[in-house]
């Protein structure tokens, strides 16, 4: 099967399954560029619910075609700029840490908003549709949406690292509080202690809070450095850390405080 058919049984599949947006999906010409559209917009309103073997089957395929095409990078790939310290300017999906860190919302679902920019959206997409149902899952056993500063772990599935540390950051109206810097080193608090009590050995933050979330880039990294520095001293030789920013203007932040 070509790729391009590939892409289009998928998105019949999810078709079968949402008839409701059968009508939007007519207005996607059959050309490859366009069917990629509508099968991320497809997984991207799909709620969390089982999918059947065949389409996980097809879907895990097509996604571990994508990644070969997209190329992966490793730990061993990059160059510390300290001991225990990566900056990495790259698509964090492609990234084979331990764990890479999603900047989630408070329902903890990902990004229902059809193709949006956020890394949230990025992540849930290329996992596949299993990260969602793993992430309702959690959320079911809680009982209520997730607070800001706190950290849940799942399964990465069709993404090259092993684990994704889901976080919610502070939403910034106005002005930044001193609350607000407090939620947000409590993000990376709450993902390193996780990880550690996970075994894992590396992790990728992104940078959380600073886009839909609107915090302003040069404090958050402020308080994500800083945060992380007094963890990795508190707890030696246990986490390296990979800054994962996708921005130039984010590089050239992280590289002159760092």
């Amino acid at each position: 099967m070509g790729h391009l058919e590939q892409i289009k049984q998928l998105n019949r599949m999810l078709l079968a399954e949402m008839p409701q947006y059968r009508k939007q999906a007519e207005a996607f010409p059959p050309d490859e560029v366009s069917q990629r559209q509508l099968l991320r917009s497809l997984i991207n309103v799909r709620p969390p619910v089982p999918a059947s073997e065949e389409f996980l089957r097809a879907q895990d395929a097509y996604l571990s075609q994508r990644l070969a095409e997209q190329g992966v990078t490793r730990l061993t790939d990059l160059t510390p700029v300290r001991p225990g310290l990566y900056l990495w300017r790259g698509d964090i999906t492609t990234l084979a840490a331990d764990a890479i860190v999603n900047a989630a919302n408070s329902r903890m679902l990902g990004c229902f908003v059809p193709c949006h920019g956020c890394i949230d959206n990025a992540i849930h997409t290329y996992a596949g549709v299993q990260l969602r149902m793993a992430c309702a899952e959690l959320m079911g056993r809680q009982g209520h949406e997730e607070e800001t500063g706190r950290a849940k772990i799942t399964r990465a599935y069709n993404l090259p690292c092993r684990h994704v540390l889901h976080t919610v950051g502070p939403v910034i109206h106005g002005g930044v509080t001193e609350a607000d810097r407090e939620q947000l080193a409590s993000c990376y608090r709450s993902c390193l202690k996780l990880a550690a009590e996970r075994g894992l050995h590396s992790v990728a933050f992104c940078c959380i809070s600073t886009g839909e979330f609107h915090f302003p880039n040069e404090p958050a990294a402020q308080i994500a450095i800083q945060t992380v520095r007094e963890w990795q001293r508190n707890h030696p030789d246990q986490i390296e850390v990979i800054f994962n920013v996708f921005k130039d203007s984010d590089y050239a932040i992280y590289r002159r405080l760092l």
